[in-house]
């Protein structure tokens, strides 16, 4: 079942077309991406889910009707523009946005209580906000946009300005969010992201919905003759050998210590040809077909939309 369904949304400012006949279906218990280059549409369409502005046409289906701002209290909304009141003390706050989202004072400071010791954040309840680093701050923000267990969440690039191992703590948060029933729509630019917590993507760009599908499946039909080299050796020598032969070249290192080169087969080049002169340059070590990142797909599928 579809949690939320866009049906040709469009919406114009002044001389601009933000949205141009989008449509999009996310289903229930999934962490589904939205993904997009600055401008393509993306917080316009995530301002219409939560119902902050109205489609000039087409329609929005929330849990099975049409969406509503009664509808508004079930989504919980994380802007990647954020705002704390800077004076007031973290768990006054934080227990201001419970209140405000239905929750009475015991089960609010229960709740919070709960999520600020799961964070490693109960040292600051009672320090002013202006006190917090950037990424505490957001910490704090991500408790009280989940605290109520609304049934969509959005979260819009959620990992900026976080360390990695706080960054990893949320991914894994968002994961039990899901696992528990919640659904999760998560605007980012970070395609690493994407594959570690996504489970179907839509890339808006220029307003249009211009690929949805779920991300194992695109990473498999853009395979696109990319193939994955583990081998010992000089690397740069290895691409100067291999020539034209192989493009869009992606360096990495396996955890065994050996190089990873992963590249693009051209048409016109023989796989035993690429073999053979990976052998003669470099100690190969194993060479077997690979899937697309999300990163090549993303840049691929903009450039072909906005030539």
């Amino acid at each position: 079942m579809d949690i939320l369904k866009v049906d040709n949304v469009s919406k114009s400012y002044t001389n601009h077309l933000a949205l141009d006949n989008v449509s999009l279906s996310v289903p229930e218990g999934s962490v589904y991406g939205l993904l997009g280059p600055n401008g393509a549409g993306k917080t316009t369409l995530i301002r219409i889910i939560n119902h902050i502005t109205a489609p000039d046409s087409g329609a929005v289906t929330f849990d099975g009707h049409q969406l509503t701002q009664d509808d508004v209290v079930h989504i919980g909304y994380l802007p990647e523009e954020r705002g704390l009141y800077k004076k007031m003390k973290v768990g006054e706050q934080a227990l201001y946005f419970a209140r405000l989202k239905g929750l009475s004072k015991r089960d609010a400071v229960v709740e919070l209580r709960r999520w600020f010791e799961r964070f490693e954040i109960m040292d600051w309840w009672d320090k002013k906000v202006e006190e917090l680093s950037k990424g505490m701050a957001q910490k704090v923000q991500f408790i009280v946009t989940v605290l109520h267990r609304p049934k969509l969440l959005i979260f819009d690039e959620p990992f900026s300005g976080f360390d990695p191992i706080n960054a990893n703590l949320l991914k894994e948060e968002i994961m039990r969010l899901r696992d528990g029933g919640s659904t999760v729509i998560f605007s980012t630019h970070n395609m690493a992201s994407v594959e570690e917590v996504c489970d179907h993507i839509s890339l808006i760009n220029h307003g249009r919905n211009v690929l949805s599908g779920n991300v194992d499946d695109l990473r498999r039909r853009y395979f696109g003759n990319r193939y994955e080299l583990a081998y010992k050796g000089d690397s740069d020598e290895l691409s100067r050998a291999l020539g034209d032969m192989a493009t869009e070249i992606e360096l990495s290192l396996n955890p065994e210590g050996y190089s990873v080169m992963s590249l693009r087969k051209t048409d016109s080049a023989a796989l035993r040809d690429v073999i053979d002169v990976s052998n003669r340059t470099v100690e190969l070590i194993s060479i077997a077909p690979a899937l697309a990142s999300m990163n090549q797909i993303f840049i691929r599928t903009v450039k072909d939309t906005t030539l």
